[in-house]
């Protein structure tokens, strides 16, 4: 596809919507309109098992009138279909309750300078092209050992796309994205038992994936690795979570301290600016404009600037993930963040996950975390587990059926070490992390 022919397409569609809100004597509106394409195609045992297209486009429209909000969308974009929405969007609104916080983000808040942060990099592949890879991937799994009895299959997927977002300030624009990932899972048996396990790897240029063969390697040693799984007694000892699952620890910060949670009273870090939540050595920043990152971006989804800023300096937390809808709620200015975070960068202050295993004589390593059993409201959090028993930085045997109970507040103040293992492959890049005492409920 010609990218710069279709951005000004959707410029155009997206300037008319308003332009047609307008004229119809609408005081405020936004338009978002969209076109993305991908393919994904997956193997199972050397077998193409299936091969997805991807071709399509979105629009839709917001309205406010004398503060009634009314939103419409469409798969389709001519123009015909457009105003047909934003018609409806109108009658919408004349349904809804007044809302003295709705409308647009402020005028001068719009961004002005879109630098180029690299987020395109196209994958021309055909369907043969992304099957070889797959197997390539899921034979390196079948070949790294004969406990590897099964797959779960091998997946190459592309993507991209350009989203154009418009409003009645005068601001309309966007860019292209892309991004591309191939995954391999394996099945390991030994005396009767089964264990599967997974590896993948993401990035918006092609050129930084990881060689398919790596993927399908790693995948069949953690497979392997999991073999000989037993449960322990109930007990309480340090746990470290790997990067890819740490994450999650820092999801459900962002969750905590989100505009919608605060003004709903519905965190448990209510009112927490300016606290202490993190042990003094954890450092939090938020940059949208990493090169390629996964989530790089010059404007949120309302238009506005994002910016770089410290979310956590030294432990405390220094404001809130703020849309300009929950900003005015909350007597505050938004954020930026309207549709979520911008590259939340965790600052290591350790090694490796090696270095980090060894800084106890026992504890236990996340493998692989089960359920939802988390509490944004109270910071309660239990969630099923498996992962390993480890002594004096060696793995002694796998663990299954596990549970890792404790409270998110105590969870991030009794952090010890950050490592420098840090997973790339989304929005939250940081290394694995090292919990002081939790109790993994066992037998």
């Amino acid at each position: 596809m010609d990218i710069d022919q279709v951005q000004q397409s959707l410029k155009l569609r997206a300037r008319e919507a308003v332009e047609f809100a307008r004229k119809l004597g609408v005081e405020q509106a936004e338009a978002g309109v969209s076109y993305n394409q991908g393919l994904t195609t997956t193997v199972r045992l050397g077998e193409l098992e299936s091969v997805e297209r991807q071709r399509d486009h979105g629009f839709a429209v917001t309205v406010y009138v004398k503060g009634r909000k009314g939103t419409a969308s469409t798969s389709e974009c001519s123009k015909t279909a457009i105003e047909e929405a934003v018609h409806k969007a109108i009658s919408i609104a004349s349904f809804t309750v007044e809302d003295e916080y709705a409308g647009l983000a402020d005028a001068e808040l719009m961004a002005t300078k879109l630098p180029d942060l690299s987020l395109f990099h196209p994958w021309d592949i055909g369907v043969e092209q992304a099957e070889t890879i797959a197997c390539e991937a899921e034979r390196a799994a079948q070949g790294a050992d004969a406990r590897i009895k099964n797959s779960e299959g091998a997946s190459v997927s592309t993507g991209s796309g350009i989203h154009v977002y418009a409003n009645s300030h005068g601001f309309c624009d966007g860019y292209p994205t892309s991004s591309h990932s191939v995954s391999c899972g394996a099945v390991a048996e030994q005396n009767g038992s089964l264990e599967r396990d997974y590896w993948y790897t993401a990035a918006r240029d092609p050129d930084q994936l990881e060689r398919p063969e790596i993927i399908g390697e790693i995948a069949a040693s953690r497979a392997l690795r999991r073999l000989g799984a037993r449960q322990i007694s109930t007990c309480n000892v340090p746990v470290v979570f790997p990067a890819e699952l740490a994450r999650g620890l820092f999801a459900h910060l962002i969750a905590a301290i989100s505009g919608t949670s605060q003004y709903r009273k519905a965190s448990f870090l209510l009112n927490a600016k300016g606290e202490q939540i993190f042990p003094n050595f954890v450092d939090l920043t938020e940059d949208p404009f990493v090169p390629k990152g996964m989530g790089s971006t010059s404007f949120d989804n309302e238009g506005v600037a994002t910016r770089h800023r410290k979310l956590v300096d030294q432990g405390v937390l220094s404001g809130y993930v703020l849309s300009s809808y929950s900003a005015r709620r909350l007597g505050l200015k938004t954020t930026g963040n309207a549709g979520g975070i911008h590259n939340l960068i965790v600052q290591s202050n350790a090694g490796d996950l090696q270095s980090i295993l060894e800084e106890q004589s026992e504890l236990f390593l996340v493998g692989e975390l089960l359920g939802q059993g988390v509490n944004i409201v109270t910071g309660d959090y239990s969630r099923g587990a498996a992962g390993f028993w480890v002594k004096d930085g060696r793995v002694c045997y796998p663990v299954h059926e596990a549970t890792i109970a404790g409270n998110l507040k105590d969870i991030f103040q009794g952090i010890l070490a950050i490592g420098s293992d840090v997973d790339k492959r989304s929005k939250i890049r940081c290394g694995s992390v090292l919990v002081e005492e939790l109790t993994i409920a066992g037998m």
